[in-house]
């Protein structure tokens, strides 16, 4: 299989030269953002049958386009002897994206939450190899992960900041301060001083809400202190098309984070949708009303979702995936319609096969003695494989806290087979009707690119031994067999919410739900022992330190 790659650098591609050429063995392509997500391709070379090299033939190649979450886990996880790696990034860096909201205000130093990639894999540099470019166009196969969605809506591209990069972040924080030395110059009203004094964050999401508190802890524990003038004059506007704030998390969290954003003199407008940016106004329709209400603003931040890259739709439109916000990947990370191409990351979601598509299928593998109908023993007989390659199946016995499959069965058959306890195809159907409800997809976050990056990282490690002995389930479909791999699983870790003041909110596994000071210290914790490094733990923890004692630094630098 032949790539093309165009690069903003003529040096990259040289630097590539042989790379995915025709009859050039090609092992593995993953393409991943420059952010939290990103697109994996694996394309296996034409002697995928042939015996095992010897150890003087050349190594596959693996090609890795940007160094996001998704990637640089990818890399991280990935036995790198196998393979001569290559990796292209227009930045030479791996940026901790939870701290973004910390380093719009100064709480943490830009260069404390980034990685050098040279530095990261240092002790594979025999097998990695770095060049800093920009590949814009994958000819026949696939492009990068995700960019901000503005769902079209006017003045947002040209008039708002955005909080996915660290540049972005540094953005932030300088126009923050020109905001309170605008407002501060001796010759302006003082309606103009209010309107560049009212910050407003676009998007009641974690993101969201966690910049918003943010900014409020740097306007009451530092701005005031340097500003006292125009303290009073300040305003952070919260804009949700929701009715609730962090509507992803429980609705405790919801609540208390509402409560506190009140107390805190945070305005939350709940259920309102912005029609349109200028440069000096928002414009926002209620959702129940159907009134438009235009807000001035001094600085305003959109924090409303993720949405595709150019490159990544035009891929879609050539693999026939239109209209969808997001590549479909199968369970084992692959794009569908795309036969050798994974996506992993932000730019693509995980489509989970429903069990009713292959109703039939199942039972006639299940149907050993082809009697028309199953037993018990049967169905337990293949009932870890169908739990494993339908996960629904498990997470609906669970939901109606029935204890075996006999709890499932027993309430569909019908009065001539109660005795037996055996289902023929319609009554299995009946069983497994409702199953497909328990469908999730995984949210676009940095967790879930990390976890699959290290997923498919591990299925690239033992490929050749699952090739001979498969550890996933049982083929329900088309070919017989085992699968090579199990599928991808996601497994939620939790997720916090930082709501200023030293508090924050937590949704932890085990539906267990903490608010509060402890939650904060806690957080702390957590984000100290997941940074990629001990540099940049030690400069987090030094910067969390610093502002304790001296504050944050207002300079506009």
């Amino acid at each position: 299989m032949g790539f093309s790659f165009f690069f903003t650098s003529r040096a990259a591609a040289r630097f590539l030269d042989g790379i995915g050429r025709p009859g050039v063995s090609t092992a593995a392509l993953l393409l991943t953002a420059a952010s939290g997500g990103g697109l994996v391709a694996y394309a296996d070379s034409a002697a995928e049958s042939a015996p095992e090299p010897s150890q003087d033939a050349p190594k596959k190649k693996v090609l890795v386009l940007g160094t996001g979450w998704a990637g640089t886990s990818f890399l991280k996880n990935l036995d790198c002897s196998r393979y001569e790696v290559k990796v292209i990034s227009p930045r030479n860096y791996f940026a901790f994206t939870p701290l973004l909201p910390s380093v719009t205000c100064g709480t943490v130093e830009p260069r404390s939450i980034i990685e050098p990639i040279r530095r990261m894999f240092e002790k594979k540099s025999k097998d990695v190899t770095f060049c800093e470019a920009e590949c814009f166009k994958i000819d026949a196969i696939v492009a990068l992960g995700a960019t901000v969605n503005t769902f079209n809506t006017p003045g947002v591209l040209e008039h708002c900041h955005f909080l996915k990069e660290v540049e972005d972040a540094q953005k932030i924080r300088m126009s923050v301060i020109d905001c309170f030395e605008k407002a501060s110059l001796p010759n302006i009203s003082e309606e103009e001083k209010r309107k560049a004094l009212h910050f407003v964050v676009i998007g009641g999401g974690p993101t969201g809400v966690e910049f918003a508190a943010e900014l409020h802890d740097f306007l009451v524990e530092d701005l005031v202190k340097l500003y006292p003038a125009i303290q009073e004059l300040v305003k952070i506007t919260i804009i949700q098309s929701g009715d609730h704030i962090l509507n992803m998390f429980d609705k405790r969290i919801a609540a208390f984070a509402e409560q506190k954003f009140q107390r805190d003199g945070i305005e939350v407008a709940t259920g309102f949708r912005v029609v349109r940016v200028s440069d000096d106004s928002i414009s926002m329709k209620s959702k129940s009303v159907g009134g438009e209400v235009s807000v001035p603003y001094g600085m305003a931040v959109w924090s409303a979702g993720i949405g595709t890259r150019p490159v990544i739709m035009d891929f879609m439109q050539q693999i026939g995936q239109t209209n969808r916000r997001a590549l479909a990947t199968n369970e084992w990370l692959r794009v569908r319609e795309c036969e050798g191409v994974y996506a992993i990351g932000d730019c693509a979601t995980v489509s989970q096969r429903k069990i009713m598509d292959d109703i039939s299928m199942v039972f006639k593998m299940a149907d050993k003695d082809n009697s028309g109908t199953l037993t018990l023993k049967e169905i337990n007989d293949v009932l870890e494989d169908i739990c494993i390659r339908y996960p629904q199946v498990d997470l609906y016995m669970k939901s109606m806290h029935m204890l075996d499959i006999a709890d499932l069965i027993k309430g569909a058959i019908g009065d001539s087979h109660k005795e037996s306890m055996v289902a023929d195809i319609e009554e299995f159907k009946k069983a497994l009707s409702h199953v497909d409800s328990q469908v999730k997809s995984a949210p676009a976050t940095a967790q879930v690119a990390a976890q699959q990056g290290y997923y498919l990282a591990e299925c690239f490690n033992k490929m050749e031994k699952c090739k001979e002995h498969p550890e996933g389930p049982l083929r329900m479909t088309g070919e017989s067999g085992r699968h090579f791999f199990r599928p991808f699983r996601y497994k939620h870790l939790g997720q916090f919410a930082p709501l200023g003041g030293e508090q924050a909110a937590a949704e932890l596994p085990g539906d267990w739900v903490s608010m509060g000071h402890s939650t904060q210290w806690l957080w702390y914790s957590v984000y100290a022992s997941k940074q990629v490094s001990w540099r940049t733990r030690m400069l987090v923890v030094s910067d969390w330190t610093r502002r304790f004692i001296f504050g944050r630094d207002s300079s506009r630098i």
